[in-house]
C-alpha cells in the first residue's frame, strides 16, 4: 500500500520534485535533481490541521496509487503518487523509485509526469516509458525523468487511464540496463480528486 511505505522523508521529497518539474517542462529540459530529504519549510496553516507548510499530506489511496495534496508558497500543489511493482535486474541496489503526475493549477500545469529512479543515470540519457503499445521518449537528469516532449503528457496520461501496466527503461551511469513495471490500477480514479483537489 503507498500508505505504509511512504516515509515523511519520501512525501517531502515528491513534493520537492513536484515543484521542480515545470522548470523542465517549459524549458524542455530536465530540471535539477531534488534532495533526497529537503529541509522541513517554516511551520504555516495547510489543508490539513497540523500540517507544516508544503508538507503534502495523504488523502487517499485508489488501488495502486496515492492522492498527495500541499499548499506552497507558490500555490497547492496535487499528484497521484505509485512506486514500480517490479524493478529488474533484481540483484541491482538501488534507492526507491516513484511514479508522479502533478497538478499545479497556478502555474497552468495538469497531469505531468515525471519520475525519480532511485539510482544516478546517464546525463540527459533518453529511454522509453511504454504503456501497451504506446511509446514517449524520457530524458534523464540525475536521478530524475521527464517526458521528452512535455506536449505529450495529456496522450502519455490518457494511454495511461485506459492501460493495465506500464514500464520504464534506464540506464544507469555505470551502463545497467534498468525496467521498472508500474500497475495503472486506480490511476483513473486518482488523477479525479487530484482534479478535485486542484481544480
Amino acid at each position: 500500500m503507498i500508505r505504509s511505505i511512504l516515509s515523511r522523508g519520501a512525501l517531502a521529497a515528491g513534493l520537492a520534485f513536484a515543484l521542480a518539474a515545470p522548470v523542465a517542462a517549459q524549458q524542455n529540459k530536465p530540471a535539477a535533481k531534488p534532495a533526497a530529504k529537503p529541509a522541513a519549510a517554516p511551520a504555516k496553516p495547510s489543508a490539513a490541521p497540523g500540517a507544516a507548510q508544503g508538507q503534502p499530506i495523504q488523502l487517499a489511496t485508489y488501488g495502486d496509487w496515492g492522492v498527495f495534496a500541499s499548499d506552497t508558497p507558490r500555490g497547492r500543489v496535487c499528484y497521484a503518487l505509485s512506486q514500480p511493482k517490479e524493478r529488474l535486474p533484481k540483484e541491482l541496489k538501488r534507492d526507491d523509485g516513484f511514479l508522479f503526475i502533478s497538478t499545479r493549477p497556478a502555474e497552468g500545469v495538469r497531469n505531468e509526469i515525471s519520475k525519480i529512479t532511485g539510482f544516478p543515470t546517464k546525463e540527459n540519457d533518453v529511454n522509453a516509458l511504454t504503456i501497451g503499445t504506446a511509446k514517449f521518449q524520457t530524458v534523464q537528469k540525475g536521478t530524475s525523468a521527464w517526458l521528452k516532449n512535455p506536449a505529450e503528457d495529456v496522450a502519455a496520461v490518457e494511454a495511461m487511464k485506459k492501460g493495465s501496466s506500464l514500464t520504464i527503461t534506464t540506464t544507469s551511469v555505470r551502463g545497467n540496463k534498468t525496467t521498472d513495471r508500474y500497475s495503472l490500477n486506480g490511476l483513473a480514479q486518482a488523477l479525479d480528486r487530484v482534479k478535485k483537489e486542484c481544480p
